[in-house]
C-alpha cells in the first residue's frame, strides 16, 4: 500500500474537491486526481463518486477512510517523536456559528496558533453549519445535538442571550421596560424567518408570544451592528453584546438559555490535533463562564 496515494485519498475525503484537496497538499489538482485513480486502480474499488458538486465517498471509501485517518495519526506520532520534530501538523477545519466563531473563538486563537505552528487551521464561521458526517469539517460547534451520522456529540457550554438596545437613546430603554414591545411603537431587529438556519434561533416568541422582526437580517453580526446603530431593538447572545458600549440590556430579568454542541466524525475523534483543539477550547469556554452565561 503507497501511503503517499492514501494521504490523496484522505484529503479529497476531508474536502469533498480536488481543488480544495491540492490546496491543502500545496500540489496541483491534476496530481491528486491522478493520486486517487491510482490508489482505485490499485485497489481495484471505486472510492469515489463523481458528482457535480465533488467528490462523494462510496461504500468502498467510506470503509477505507479510518484505516487511513489511523495510518495519518501513526504518522503524526513518529514525525513528533524525532528531534525537531512537531507535536501537531496537517489542516484543521472548524465549523462554528457566526457570533461564536467571530466574537469568542477567532479573538482566543492566538494562543492555540502559536503552541501549534505546523497546523493549518480552518475557521468557518458563518450562517450555517458544515457537515461533520460528510467530512465536510473535522469538527462543528452547533446549536443542537445532532440525532444522525456517524458523531461523537456533548454539550460544549450552556449560553444565554438577552433583550438589548442602543445605549443612546434611552427613551426607547424607559418605553421597553414599561410596556410590551408590540405597544412601544420601536422598532424591532430579527432573523428572516424563511432562511432560519436552525430552529434555535427562532426566539423572539419568548421575549413576548407573536413578537415579530420588522428590521431583519440573517447575520447576527449585522443585527448587532443595526441595533447599536440605532435601527432598533434585538436578542442577542450576551457573550456576543455585554461588553459592547454602544449597548445596553433591557429587560434583564428575561433571559433565553442555548447550549452549544460539539459534534466530530468518531474516525477523526482519535486525532491529536483534534484532541488538542478540543481540550483548548474546553479551557477558554471554562475561563469565560461567566461572558457565556452572566450571573
Amino acid at each position: 500500500m503507497d501511503w503517499d496515494r492514501l494521504q490523496y485519498f484522505l484529503m479529497v475525503a476531508r474536502h469533498g474537491t480536488l481543488a480544495r484537496a491540492a490546496a491543502a497538499l500545496h500540489v496541483d489538482a491534476t496530481t491528486v486526481s491522478r493520486q486517487v485513480s491510482a490508489l482505485e486502480a490499485a485497489l481495484q474499488q471505486t472510492l469515489f463518486e463523481r458528482a457535480p458538486t465533488g467528490f462523494v465517498l462510496t461504500a468502498a471509501g467510506r470503509a477505507l477512510v479510518p484505516h487511513a485517518e489511523a495510518m495519518a495519526a501513526a504518522a503524526a506520532r513518529i514525525h513528533s517523536a524525532q528531534p525537531g520534530g512537531s507535536a501537531l501538523s496537517g489542516q484543521l477545519r472548524v465549523s462554528v456559528s457566526e457570533g461564536f466563531g467571530n466574537s469568542f473563538i477567532a479573538p482566543r486563537l492566538g494562543k492555540f496558533v502559536a503552541a501549534h505552528p505546523e497546523l493549518e487551521i480552518d475557521l468557518v464561521a458563518s450562517s450555517g453549519f458544515l457537515n461533520p458526517s460528510r467530512r465536510e469539517a473535522d469538527m462543528a460547534v452547533l446549536l443542537a445535538r445532532p440525532r444522525k451520522g456517524p458523531l461523537i456529540t456533548r454539550k460544549l457550554s450552556d449560553y444565554s442571550l438577552g433583550l438589548y438596545a442602543p445605549a443612546d437613546r434611552p427613551d426607547w430603554q424607559d418605553a421597553v421596560a414599561a410596556a410590551p414591545l408590540s405597544r412601544a411603537g420601536i422598532p424591532v431587529i430579527g432573523y428572516m424567518p424563511d432562511i432560519l438556519y436552525a430552529p434555535e434561533l427562532d426566539y423572539l416568541g419568548e421575549i413576548e408570544p407573536g413578537l415579530r422582526a420588522n428590521v431583519r437580517s440573517s447575520s447576527i453580526l449585522a443585527q448587532r451592528r443595526m441595533i447599536a446603530g440605532g435601527a432598533g431593538v434585538g436578542v442577542l447572545p450576551c457573550f456576543l453584546a455585554g461588553d459592547d458600549p454602544a449597548l445596553v440590556r433591557v429587560r434583564p430579568d428575561q433571559t433565553i438559555a442555548r447550549a452549544f454542541w460539539l459534534a466530530l466524525h468518531r474516525d477523526v475523534a482519535p486525532q491529536p490535533r483534534i484532541r488538542a483543539f478540543i481540550d483548548w477550547l474546553d479551557g477558554e469556554v471554562r475561563e469565560s463562564r461567566t461572558l457565556l452565561v452572566p450571573a
